[in-house]
């Protein structure tokens, strides 16, 4: 389904790269909050509106899939390392030390795979709002006396007027982004702990020999 950003990605695009031209040709004004946003970004505003637009929550939908399926493996896994058998002796006891690591293990990447499903959807929900947010900065300056000037000088030329015009529709489109960004890098500081690595530990047990006597390594 459509959302408001894609209802006004056509006019979005049209601005936003007029307002490029503008800001290639004349530069903004000296001072212009535009510039440190220029500076950080380094992109401008019409390649941020498109990058934005480009982004698409759905593309975090497979993820759901692929972990469900590797929770029900690992759960599968858990299943069957559970029947541990009744034989018994010094070769069962090492093989239930190794079943019970190993159990440990999978139930780790488990609790991996849950992570992983988690901030795929938060990933997911960062786009949405990224593009409502983007959505209503263009809506915004869609109706503005900056864009009717910025409109207004690609067909009479750029002349001084024009460029405070467009280096404001600029920032403002610039400052969304950057505000975005900005929840986008701290994102993955939530999961790093819950995505890391999980390395298997075998037990310090022994290998046990076909006669029950140890295996010296």
């Amino acid at each position: 389904m459509d959302d408001v950003l894609d209802q006004l990605a056509e006019p979005a695009v049209e601005l936003s790269g007029r307002v490029d031209d503008v800001l290639a040709a004349a530069g903004a004004p000296a001072g212009h909050r535009i510039w440190p946003l220029l500076r950080r970004l380094r992109v401008l505003p019409g390649d941020a509106v498109q990058a934005v637009i480009e982004l698409r929550p759905g593309a975090m939908a497979g993820a759901e899939q692929v972990t469900g399926d590797l929770r029900r493996a690992y759960e599968e896994v858990r299943a069957t390392l559970a029947e541990g058998g009744s034989w018994q002796g010094p070769a069962a006891e090492a093989y239930a030390a190794h079943r019970s690591a190993l159990t440990e293990h999978v139930a780790g990447l488990t609790g991996r795979v849950d992570a992983t499903a988690a901030y795929a959807e938060a990933v997911a929900y960062w786009i949405a709002d990224t593009r409502r947010a983007l959505a209503r900065t263009v809506g915004d300056v869609l109706g503005s006396a900056e864009a009717v000037a910025v409109v207004t000088a690609a067909r009479a030329g750029v002349g001084p007027s024009v460029v405070p015009a467009a280096a404001e529709i600029g920032a403002r489109i610039l400052a969304t982004v950057a505000e975005a960004y900005d929840r986008a890098e701290v994102l993955p500081q939530r999961w790093v702990a819950e995505l890391e690595v999980l390395a298997h530990r075998p037990p310090d047990a022994p290998a046990m020999g076909p006669g029950g006597g140890r295996i010296v390594l």
